[in-house]
């Protein structure tokens, strides 16, 4: 049995997944995430924000010392959207090599294209569902892109996208004010519907029978739709929303604060002010899934790309 771990750094957030593999079985042991905003500001500047990359230092540091304890043999990192764009991104990723480095000689953050992230998170956000349900429409709704991928229940790839929208793009570059204007709002549905054009010319979208949303504002959305007291993963994993109840959800988020948004103990703080941007995003989603394929609802996943990563690192490991 080999101990391993993946690390998620995205625009907003850095997940950390550590996982006990003895042949093809693979266990949880430790699951945990920080709002970080690595990519705060990057949009406008071209560049990380030196505090952001502080604050993802010491949220790294810490799932260091976790590994550390949980004895970890092998670490793999990906970083996404930030730091695709970032022009210091070579800050980020010496920071994160002297961290790794503890774990693994020589490890360090890896920047990945929108498609092989797209593609470790399919791999991850189907695991739990039947095969008969494909072929699967994986959506991963990340703060600076959204990453698009069909594929079948085998992990044939029939199609993938990564499209420049994300909840903290969003919120930045259109929906400023808090809360949005109705002028903001219909610019970005006009951004967020061009972007989709691009996914339907690229993505066999028709093809799927079952939409699975990831990551944080699906999740967030079905902890709010299922009125939880708090946030539960177990609840919230393979829970189905319907397109109609949704509607009227993301457009009540819309009309609130982001400090309204805050006092609900299902919305992470770090998220109460990016996610009325992420709520327009999954409208012109759902749009485009009903112009597509017909399909009325998501299926919502708790898995996702720190799953695939682990199943990569599990398939790397000596018999």
């Amino acid at each position: 049995m080999t101990r391993v771990a993946a690390v998620d750094c995205g625009t907003n957030s850095i997940r950390l997944l550590i996982c006990d593999v003895s042949g093809t079985s693979i266990t949880e042991i430790h699951r945990t995430m920080e709002i970080v905003r690595l990519g705060q500001g990057v949009d406008a500047t071209g560049e990380l924000d030196p505090e952001a990359i502080e604050r993802t230092r010491v949220a790294l540091a810490h799932y260091v010392d976790i590994m550390e304890f949980e004895q970890v043999r092998a670490v793999r990192m990906v970083a996404t959207s930030a730091t695709r764009d970032a022009a210091n991104r070579e800050d980020f990723f010496r920071m994160t090599g002297e961290l790794l480095g503890r774990i693994t000689p020589g490890a360090r953050a890896e920047v990945i294209s929108g498609e092989e992230e797209a593609e470790l998170s399919f791999a991850g956000a189907i695991t739990d569902l039947a095969d008969d349900r494909g072929p699967f429409c994986v959506i991963d709704l990340g703060g600076g892109s959204t990453e698009f991928i069909v594929g079948t229940a085998d992990g044939e790839i029939l199609g993938a996208h990564s499209a420049q929208m994300g909840c903290v793009r969003i919120t930045e570059r259109i929906m400023r004010s808090d809360p949005p204007t109705e002028t903001e709002t219909e610019i970005a549905r006009d951004y967020v519907a061009e972007r989709l054009a691009d996914v339907v010319s690229i993505v066999p979208v028709d093809k799927a029978r079952t939409f699975v949303g990831v990551a944080g504002t699906f999740t967030t959305l079905s902890a709010l739709a299922q009125g939880l007291e708090s946030y539960d993963p177990v609840e919230i994993h393979s829970s189905v929303l319907r397109f109609s109840a949704l509607r009227v959800l993301t457009q009540e988020i819309r009309r609130q604060s982001a400090e309204t948004r805050a006092l609900n103990p299902v919305i992470h703080p770090g998220r109460a002010d990016v996610i009325g941007g992420g709520s327009i995003i999954v409208d012109g989603i759902m749009d485009m899934i009903e112009k597509q394929s017909g399909v009325d609802s998501f299926v919502i996943s708790e898995k996702d790309i720190l799953d695939g990563i682990v199943a990569g690192l599990a398939a790397q490991l000596p018999d």
